[in-house]
């Protein structure tokens, strides 16, 4: 399996966390646990994940 340098190995994986986390960002917003040291915890998260998701998009359609 041939990746670019730069690109992770794993981006399938980067995806699901992506996925997970605006998941779970939705869910407890409509919550009563939502607090802003746990929305700003889930963006921690969520940030990474979406400059690495537009960079294997970017990738992609640089490929096709």
């Amino acid at each position: 399996m041939l990746t670019a340098p730069g690109l992770p190995k794993f981006r399938l994986v980067a995806v699901i966390g992506l996925i997970f986390f605006l998941s779970l960002k939705e869910i407890l917003s409509a919550s009563k646990f939502q607090g802003k040291a746990l929305e700003s915890s889930l963006n921690m998260g969520i940030g990474p994940l979406l400059v690495s998701f537009i960079a294997i998009l970017v990738y992609k359609i640089a490929v096709i």
